[in-house]
């Protein structure tokens, strides 16, 4: 089978795989007591400030008042489509697919993308670093370290920055996403508004690089043990090539297939946002907007993340898929 032929069929595969979701999705949220979609849309109605028109909306969108089965195309085709209803007063009325995509994507895309990249880099080199030198003090001290980020908390990481960076040396701000004092004039200057951009990203960003890259250090590690004692490792290294390259370009390369999968599920897993990052920092970010949603009960938000952030990884994934026949000759599109 040919490229043009597997990615046909991945693609058909993927279709499936993504009304399976939005179906697993359906059920869960009719399955709950209470039906919480009707109780959102009972609520919406009593708490005023909701127009009419955004009423019925919903209530198109939702399918409420008909049947299973009625419903489930209605709600398909919205989803598929990205229609995913209004939010209550309380929320701020606004469109979801306006809230999810729009200034809290970049938001997040920014935060969560930016450490994911920082920890693949940091963590795949030093992961084939301490694989080289394995039981040294510097493999030693690398994994140690990994662990000790890998294991604390992400809020307490996040309280610990805010007292020592912004309570103590009060050299940068410890919440927000800009200074909302100064947008104005700040909008007029686009090196001056990313460099206010810069200095509220700095801390949150840190947090979750440090969280995050202890994984791909160590599973890099394991990964290049693995192929360090192979024959052609072992030719690569009396051909006279240098040991720098040797490592990145045979045994890294050779053992990347497992961490392209790893990286390719992070980077699925972008549009979840950090919740509990977001939060501490009060960063406008999805991962806020998912906490509030949770803390209101805003299930039209819940419901269409959900099927954001699961249509991701599987994309994610296909990429992955893709990836693994340019990195391993030896893989057949099949």
């Amino acid at each position: 089978m040919g490229l043009k032929e597997y990615i046909i069929k991945r693609v058909i595969y993927m279709f499936i795989l993504i009304i399976g979701v939005l179906t697993l999705n359906f059920i869960i949220f009719e399955a709950m007591p209470g039906n919480p979609l009707e109780a959102f849309i009972a609520h919406a109605a009593m708490s005023g400030g909701m127009t009419p028109e955004h009423l019925e909306e919903l209530k198109r969108v939702f399918g409420i008042g008909l049947p299973w089965y009625e419903k489930y195309p209605t709600y398909i085709y919205n989803m598929l489509t990205f229609n995913f209803g209004y939010t209550t007063p309380q929320y701020g009325g606004e469109r979801v697919a306006d809230i999810i995509f729009g200034s809290r994507l970049p938001n997040t895309l920014i935060l969560v993308g930016g450490s994911t990249v920082l920890a693949v880099i940091l963590g795949i080199v030093t992961g084939a670093i301490t694989a080289h030198r394995r039981g040294s003090k510097v493999d030693s001290t690398l994994v140690i370290v990994s662990l000790l980020t890998f294991s604390l908390p992400t809020f307490w990481m996040g309280m610990i920055f805010q007292y020592v960076f912004g309570f103590y040396l009060h050299v940068l701000p410890v919440q927000g996403t800009q200074t909302i004092e100064k947008l104005v004039e700040l909008s007029k200057n686009p090196i001056a508004y990313w460099l206010d951009r810069l200095q509220y990203i700095i801390l949150p960003i840190t947090v979750l690089t440090l969280f995050t890259y202890g994984g791909f250090l160590l599973l890099t590690r394991a990964c290049v043990l693995e192929v360090l004692p192979e024959d052609y490792i072992l030719t690569a290294r009396a051909k006279g090539l240098k040991e720098r390259t040797v490592l990145f370009k045979h045994a890294l390369k050779n053992a990347s297939l497992p961490i392209i999968t790893n990286v390719a599920l992070q980077f699925g897993f972008i549009l979840s946002g950090a919740i509990i990052t977001e939060s501490v920092f009060q960063y406008a970010g999805l991962g806020t907007a998912i906490y509030r949603a949770i803390m209101l009960k805003e299930t039209p938000i819940l419901q269409a993340i959900f099927y954001v952030i699961a249509l991701c990884v599987i994309v994610a994934n296909f990429i992955a898929d893709l990836l693994y026949g340019v990195i391993d000759p030896r893989i057949k599109y099949e």
